[in-house]
């Protein structure tokens, strides 16, 4: 199993509730209605902040919007979920539309649990 993390920025002049709204009303339903992306999604849960950030953070960089989590059997699931017809047509003009892709950060992790 592997995961892509995606760490989201929102488009500029778009407020945080307006994004908030639109990746959970708008952009998440629409994934969860496309039924070729059930076969190869095992999870997709989003992460929206809460409160202020992290206390201590002295990285300087601005916050993220936003965190999305992706679980996929393996990456070839991953790269054929990211290709079919209707993640193109539909998923991806969706993203631009709501987010700052280039300011983005994804990568994919493999889970080691700790605790």
């Amino acid at each position: 199993m592997v995961k892509l993390v995606a760490c989201l920025r929102r488009r500029p002049g778009l407020s945080p509730e307006a994004f908030r709204r639109h990746w959970r009303e708008t952009h998440g339903p629409l994934i969860r209605g496309i039924p070729e992306l059930h076969a190869l999604i095992r999870r997709y849960v989003q992460g929206h902040p809460v409160g202020d950030p992290v206390p201590g953070d002295v990285t300087g960089q601005e916050p993220f919007d936003g965190v999305a989590e992706m679980w996929f059997d393996d990456l070839s699931s991953m790269a054929r979920a990211f290709s079919l017809p209707e993640y193109l047509a539909r998923v991806r003009p969706d993203e631009e539309s709501f987010l700052d892709l280039p300011r983005c950060v994804a990568f994919v992790v493999e889970e080691h649990v700790v605790i």
